[in-house]
């Protein structure tokens, strides 16, 4: 453009009248740098794609009318390792905030999770978005920074649903074994709680200190079976009537040569060789004698004080969880409470507007599947579980949730991720928590984290939105967890064959539902993957008796993997059993 001063100069530009040849040079020139600029986020270190070496940044959008590239290849995988590792505003002075309606944040990008090119599971980058903008006829991109003087800074340690899209570090995300390894050891890091409760109300704990026993078992020599106890060689005489009952006290020392009737669980006289079964003696009234069908061995069918322990033995080892069979063994020690580690208090708070709790999907807004699930799974893990409380996307709410709670554990359902709404990272900056472990190299759930909100404040597990991606949340950051701060001791992986190839994400680890198949013909056992396991599918892992850790790059038929077994055992018909 020009008019009668000569061509027109764009405020900051160092343009310079010249003639046609130069000025055409040095437009190519600005039109060069600016989009090289504008592509690595206004880095001047990196190639024009945006990374060293000319590959693209993750945070370019998917080929379209500008011509950007999509980064993921032919299968719709995309290399999570392709993050712009300069994130932040362009340095380019020509550059000016993108007022295009159709810019996308990073949380817009296509997602991968798996061959099959399920939609991710809300992990967003946290790199600039870039979008098109003609700057002096020329096609070019620039990041969506906002102009200064645009925003008013949000009130001190107020998040705002603006801090959501704030560029993140772009420090690769932990292996699934090492998140699982440092949310073991957050649980375990100390000492546990002691307290004693009554046997009614032990079930379920985990116990506190070894259970050893309070007296011998039996405590006195008893009969096992329904007879006669004898003493000496036979035949022997007896008198008539009702002989020896349980419950009943000593009784005397019996003869050489007699018998007497006694029951199961009577304490044996003084003397007693043998009991004889009733079904092995034949017993002649007129003569009042007792014969033996079958040779008889001293000692036979006498349980002798002491048999299954002696006083102060040890009977179960701390960490063991209380069953109904243990809460038997400490009634018949001799326990009237038990010592055993409070059970983790557990707060859920289900973030998001477009959430339903009752009725059909409508106009936009979907069920909320987690706050269903996710109670009943945590109190399966051993964990007291408040009600769910839903809080919408609200920023405020969400701050005042947390510093509220008086719970072991928060765990958060959704808004992990970078995007507008998502306030669980800005929230928790500025509450000043610990990141523990902020994503995690596995699908589906890779947004999951995992932070403390002070040095004796509860612990935050934040899961993705999408219900099965939660799941793997769940399993791999609140699982170990809650063991830890419940005691219970570490669990030795399990290990099972595959009967079947799983694909698998060239880069992290893929959790997929299985079922347990018994083996056929002298074969082993095995487990199946099953469909629908995309990350916002549930009825895979409803039919499911585990999750099969499948490394990245997948696996062949008959190769083993870890399976993590779930706090359950469904008996529907289509499982043919299950492995836990």
């Amino acid at each position: 453009m020009t008019g009668s001063d000569g061509p027109h100069r764009e405020p900051g530009s160092d343009f310079r009248p010249a003639g046609p040849a130069s000025e055409r040079a040095r437009e190519e020139e600005e039109r060069a740098v600016e989009q090289a600029l504008a592509l690595v986020g206004g880095s001047d270190r990196t190639g024009g794609s945006g990374r060293p070496g000319g590959r693209p940044s993750r945070s370019q959008d998917s080929q379209d009318s500008q011509g950007h590239q999509d980064p993921r290849d032919s299968q719709g995988h995309q290399d999570p390792r392709d993050e712009n590792p300069n994130p932040g505003p362009s340095r380019d002075p020509h550059a000016r905030p993108s007022s295009d309606p159709h810019v996308r944040r990073s949380s817009d990008s296509p997602s991968y999770d798996g061959p099959d090119n399920d939609p991710r599971d809300g992990r967003t980058t946290a790199s600039a978005t870039v979008a098109s903008a003609t700057v002096a006829g020329t096609t070019a991109a620039t990041a969506t920074a906002p102009a200064p003087g645009s925003e008013r800074p949000p009130p001190p340690g107020r998040a705002t649903p603006g801090d959501s899209a704030k560029p993140r570090p772009t420090t690769p995300p932990p292996s699934w074994n090492r998140a699982r390894a440092v949310a073991d050891r957050a649980g375990r890091g100390g000492p546990a709680a002691t307290i004693r409760l009554p046997l009614d109300r032990a079930l379920g704990h985990v116990l506190a200190e070894a259970l050893g026993a309070l007296t011998d078992l039996p405590s006195f020599d008893t009969s096992a079976m329904d007879g006669w106890a004898v003493a000496g060689p036979g035949p022997w005489a007896f008198e008539a009537g009702a002989g020896l009952l349980a419950g009943r006290g000593p009784a005397a020392a019996l003869p050489d040569g007699t018998a007497v009737r006694i029951a199961t669980g009577a304490r044996v006289p003084p003397d007693t060789t043998a009991v004889i079964r009733s079904e092995h003696a034949q017993v002649d009234d007129a003569r009042g004698l007792l014969h033996a069908r079958r040779s008889v061995v001293t000692g036979q069918d006498i349980r002798p004080r002491g048999q299954e322990c002696r006083s102060g033995e040890q009977l179960v080892p701390a960490g063991t969880v209380v069953t109904p069979a243990v809460l038997g063994l400490a009634a018949a020690a001799g326990y009237d409470a038990l010592p055993v580690v409070p059970r983790p208090r557990v707060d859920v708070l289900v973030l998001g507007d477009e959430l339903l709790h009752a009725g059909l999907p409508h106009d936009g807004l979907i069920r909320d599947a987690l706050g269903p699930m996710l109670g009943p799974w945590l109190r399966a893990l051993g964990a007291e579980v408040s009600g769910a409380r839903r809080l919408g996307d609200d920023a405020g709410a969400l701050r005042d949730a947390l510093t509220s709670s008086d719970a072991d554990l928060i765990v958060t359902t959704g808004g992990t991720a970078a995007g507008p709404v998502d306030h669980v990272h800005p929230v928790l900056d500025a509450l000043g928590a610990e990141l523990l472990v902020d994503g995690v190299a596995v699908r589906p759930g890779h947004p999951m984290l995992l932070a403390r909100l002070s040095p004796d404040g509860p612990y935050l597990v934040g899961l993705p939105g999408n219900p099965l991606a939660a799941v793997s949340g769940l399993l791999t950051l609140a699982e170990p967890l809650l063991a830890g701060i419940a005691g219970r001791p570490a669990q030795d992986p399990y290990r099972a064959l595959v009967h079947a190839e799983v694909h698998g994400h060239p880069h992290d680890t893929r959790l997929v539902p299985v079922v347990h198949r018994p083996g056929r013909a002298g074969g082993r056992d095995h487990v199946a993957p099953l469909r629908y396991n995309g990350p916002a599918m549930l009825r895979g892992i409803a039919a499911a008796d585990g999750l099969a850790v499948v490394p990245p790059g997948g696996v062949r038929s008959g190769t083993e993997v870890e399976i993590l077994d779930l706090p359950w055992a469904p008996a529907t018909p289509w499982t043919e059993g299950c492995f836990t």
